[in-house]
């Protein structure tokens, strides 16, 4: 699966948003070294920069596509290395493990969130941010014509109905690895414009992130085929608004655990 940093920064504005809230509830004042897991194109990590200006800052992805976009603003501060987060461990502690919309594609959260967690300075934070929308109609409607007798062949071991835990479960998951944990779910009314090439906006946004693996599985007429089909049925659960945009719900879970 590869990633196209130019599709996922369509919607820059609304996938920053709730990173630069995770960031904003991180109650440290001057933390020395930052990891951003799943940094992506490296736009989150510029502001964790600015944020915290005397801090040293690595960004870990898998993805050379993004990596390449992201050393573009490498500098003494900033800089970006590959790593595969399922198996990454700190070298040396972090004073603040942030990841911004990454775990999520990860399995086995029991064990994931303590490992992170024992891979931050004490007194530092865990701060991560996921989607927690899979039970949407956009992520449920996917899962369904996934697992369809026309696509199940090629595109049924992609679906994950519930890959992202309850608040509760990361709560206990955590609390014995740190001495305060936040947690909270936040849900966000995305007004995604008319597109000018006639793409359903949902359809367009989830082409950034959630639907790469399965297009990835596909050749390119079967994935204009499978596209269209998700298309009819996006245009009956958010339907177009008189100027052609439409109001997407998309709820969030935050976490900040302290040390």
């Amino acid at each position: 699966m590869t990633w196209n940093p130019a599709q996922y920064l369509q919607y820059e504005d609304a996938r920053l948003r709730p990173a630069l809230e995770l960031a904003a509830r991180v109650p440290l004042a001057s933390p020395a070294t930052i990891a951003d897991l799943g940094c992506g194109a490296g736009n989150v990590a510029r502001r964790l920069a600015q944020r915290w200006p005397g801090a040293a800052i690595v960004g870990f992805d898998s993805d050379e596509a993004m990596l390449a976009k992201a050393r573009e603003h490498a500098g003494e501060r900033l800089r970006f290395e590959r790593a595969d987060l399922a198996q990454w461990r700190a070298a040396s502690p972090f004073d603040l493990v942030y990841s911004n919309a990454a775990l999520h594609w990860l399995d086995d959260h029991a064990a994931l969130f303590p490992r992170l967690a024992a891979s931050v300075a004490p007194g530092g934070a865990l701060a991560v941010q996921m989607p927690y929308n899979a039970t949407a109609p956009s992520h449920a409607l996917l899962n369904e014509v996934a697992a369809s007798a026309r696509w199940r062949d090629r595109l049924a071991r992609f679906v994950r109905p519930r890959p992202v835990a309850s608040p509760q479960e990361y709560f206990d998951w955590l609390a014995p690895h740190a001495r305060a944990v936040d947690a909270w779910t936040t849900e966000y009314l995305q007004h995604l414009p008319c597109r000018a090439d006639g793409e359903h906006p949902v359809l367009a946004w989830m082409r950034g992130t959630t639907l790469l693996p399965f297009t990835a599985a596909l050749d390119a007429a079967a994935q204009r085929e499978f596209a269209a089909e998700l298309a009819l049925g996006f245009a009956r659960a958010y339907p177009p608004r008189g100027d052609g945009s439409v109001l997407y719900p998309f709820r969030r879970l935050f976490l900040v655990a302290i040390r």
